[in-house]
């Protein structure tokens, strides 16, 4: 019994030892500072005056990169004989340079139909195709689902035998049309297949933007791209007429992001990267047929709305 008692003493002790030790570690340890909005401040600010972080355009841009495919169409055969009627309309095809090779000399001419604004005799353009030496047509569109669904505009498309796009990683694919809706100057594109892990757009409202807001537009502007141009919205509601006026765009979006020949069907984004509007049509008052100042973009609910039985 003696034993035992000495043994259960130490036991005892020892466990007193242990906590004491513990106990004495917890005291000493430093306590923790409350971080205070001054601090915060202070981080933020030396992040800040010591980091290059990279703008709401940049970031905006990098959010629908690999949305955005360019749109090749390859006109019938028999469409020679129907582009003097094209170009009276205005529609007409710029030359786009080589891939990897200095611009082309030559003038382009604007992809864009040719028209004027309502109340006013200046001529605009719709931002057609890029024309390559083969008689491709260069546009751009986006990818709006998982099943690589795309829209773009019905101008890119129009009249051709064949149509490819190109997505952001290099990868080709034959498309169908498989809804067109001219009025509105919408199409929708299936690409026979799509890259792994494709991911669509983020799709917004455009009920959000107000004049002055900031916008970024992504294409392909003379088959160069994707390229990215930045600015804000300069107005809303607005409407465009066609040259021949037999067709009338309406609740438009106008903004000042450069868009060129190549930019049709190419997307309009917001600063949280997502899709407000396509990109159709410039106002241009003499026959440059570039890019002046003011851009038009189907808003995206118009866009959804015009196809019916919605894709996405």
């Amino acid at each position: 019994m003696k034993r035992v008692t000495i043994y259960g003493t130490a036991l005892a002790a020892i466990a007193l030892v242990f906590a004491a030790g513990i106990g004495s570690a917890w005291l000493l340890q430093p306590k923790q500072r409350v971080l205070t909005q001054s601090d915060i401040d202070s981080a933020v600010l030396h992040t800040l005056n010591n980091k290059d972080l990279p703008s709401r355009a940049a970031r905006a841009a990098e959010a629908i990169r690999q949305s955005v495919v360019e749109v090749r169409s390859y006109p019938a055969a028999d469409t020679a004989a129907e582009k003097p009627r094209a170009d009276k309309a205005g529609r007409d095809r710029p030359a786009r340079p080589p891939e990897s090779s200095a611009p082309s000399k030559r003038t382009p001419r604007d992809e864009t139909a040719k028209g004027k604004a309502p109340g006013d005799k200046a001529p605009s353009d719709k931002v057609a195709p890029d024309a390559l030496p083969d008689g491709r047509h260069i546009g751009t569109g986006v990818v709006v689902t998982e099943s690589g669904v795309i829209l773009t505009n019905y101008h890119v498309v129009a009249g051709a035998r064949r149509v490819e796009v190109r997505f952001h990683d290099g990868h080709t694919a034959e498309a169908t049309v498989l809804q067109a809706v001219p009025e509105k100057d919408l199409a929708i594109l299936q690409p026979r297949s799509i890259p792994d892990d494709l991911p669509p757009a983020t799709l917004g409202s455009s009920r959000e933007l107000a004049p002055g807001s900031e916008v970024v537009a992504v294409g392909f502007p003379f088959g160069i791209g994707p390229s990215v141009t930045a600015g804000v919205v300069s107005g809303l509601d607005r409407q465009f007429v066609s040259p021949d006026e037999k067709q009338q765009l309406d609740k438009l979006i106008q903004f000042d992001a450069a868009a060129n020949p190549g930019n049709s069907g190419g997307p309009l984004v917001n600063m949280k990267g997502e899709v407000v509007g396509i990109v159709t049509a410039i106002l241009n008052p003499n026959q440059s047929g570039n890019f002046l100042g003011i851009g038009f973009a189907i808003t995206i609910e118009s866009a959804g709305g015009s196809v019916g039985a919605s894709p996405f």
